[in-house]
């Protein structure tokens, strides 16, 4: 059985990695290609493209490098012609991945196509739903409000547990919670222009407090690329969890890294610049399905943590809300509640091993 991923970023590279793991448990000759990372590589897949040429965010990013893009898809392309994969299993990345699925629904006919890790069709961009059901043949989503959301359109989404909160619990496992130090934890983001937008701003907001600061560093970025950042008091980490599990308080860009933090009982502040931020609150009811952007506070249902995104993202605004994680007890105390109750909600189902228990039911499902 030969299966082919597409991964477009650091996170999705991490659980592909964790999937292949477990395909291969069921069929030790099982085969390994695409698009994707180191983590992919150590699970032995061969890899055409690595994710750090893909990982574009934002419209501004996308034109800046349209010719990489481009080279992107025929690399895709050529790679799927060429390997004739029984499977194609797509790891969020949706700009990329739906045009790939409908390129090898096109080419490949008797191919079986999976979405790992769906795109958060139910916070915006709904109409991809439709497109999603009629390439894909199964659904495999992380979040256990997703089958209902896609039942209110008729199609059918398999809740398969949370990878992230599945690997962070075992990680917690191995790694037993220490006593916090004074250190705030600055998470700027995965992508380049995210690194340069907010990393900035985070560190003006936290230097008052003159605690000592630490950068965690993104995968496919060397030590040289965060240098112009770093001072007396911060430093660098490839450490992202022990980084949160130790750090008092931390400042992060909005992503699975606001999950990460809160898996990791981490208070935080979320932040991210949109370039339009000034007609966000105009266009946020038409855009957007929901009324929160980040992981944490659309899996709770309401705000747990303060989101300094768009027309919020200001360094005073991230210096006020660090100031109440920081020295207001009660008002910390409550947001690790609220962890705790995000952590039920997710789940400790091993979600890799229901995955591919669910995509070896598919494949030897009557054709």
């Amino acid at each position: 059985m030969k299966y082919f991923f597409l991964v477009g970023e650091a996170s999705g590279d991490l659980h592909a990695a964790a999937l292949m793991a477990e395909l291969r448990k069921l069929d030790a000759d099982v085969q390994f290609v695409g698009l994707g990372g180191e983590k992919m590589r150590q699970a032995g897949a061969t890899i055409y493209q690595d994710y750090t040429k893909m990982a574009f965010m934002g419209v501004i990013a996308v034109l800046r490098n349209a010719g990489q893009i481009k080279e992107n898809f025929r690399i895709a392309e050529q790679a799927l012609l060429r390997e004739k994969p029984d499977v194609l299993v797509l790891v969020d990345y949706p700009s990329f991945n739906l045009k790939m699925a409908a390129f090898a629904r096109k080419n490949l006919p008797d191919i079986k196509i999976v979405y790992y890790i769906p795109p958060k069709v139910w916070a915006w961009k709904t109409h991809r739903i439709h497109r999603i059901a009629r390439l894909c043949d199964e659904v495999l989503g992380i979040f256990p409000f997703e089958p209902d959301f896609y039942a209110k359109y008729g199609y059918k989404c398999m809740y398969i547990g949370n990878p992230t909160a599945e690997t962070i619990a075992k990680w917690k496992t191995a790694h037993p919670q220490e006593q916090r130090t004074d250190v705030i934890a600055l998470l700027p983001g995965s992508r380049k222009g995210e690194i340069n937008n907010c990393l900035p701003k985070m560190l003006a907001a936290a230097k008052e407090w003159g605690l000592p600061m630490r950068i965690a560093a993104a995968p496919g970025f060397d030590d040289a690329f965060y240098q112009p950042y770093l001072a007396e008091k911060v430093s660098l980490t490839r450490d992202t969890w022990a980084l949160l599990q130790q750090a008092k308080a931390a400042l992060v860009t909005s992503g699975t890294a606001t999950l990460e933090a809160a898996l990791l009982n981490c208070p935080q502040v979320s932040v991210y610049r949109i370039y339009t931020s000034r007609w966000l609150g105009w266009l946020k009811p038409f855009i957007f399905k929901i009324p929160y952007f980040t992981l944490v506070n659309i899996v709770a249902g309401k705000q747990v943590i303060y989101e300094a995104i768009g027309p919020k993202f200001s360094t005073g605004n991230i210096r006020r809300e660090l100031r109440k994680l920081l020295t207001d007890n009660e008002y910390a105390k409550n947001m690790l509640a609220d962890y705790k109750h995000i952590q039920s909600l997710l789940g400790d189902d091993c979600a890799a091993e229901t995955a591919a228990k669910r995509i070896r039911m598919l494949m030897q499902s009557p054709q």
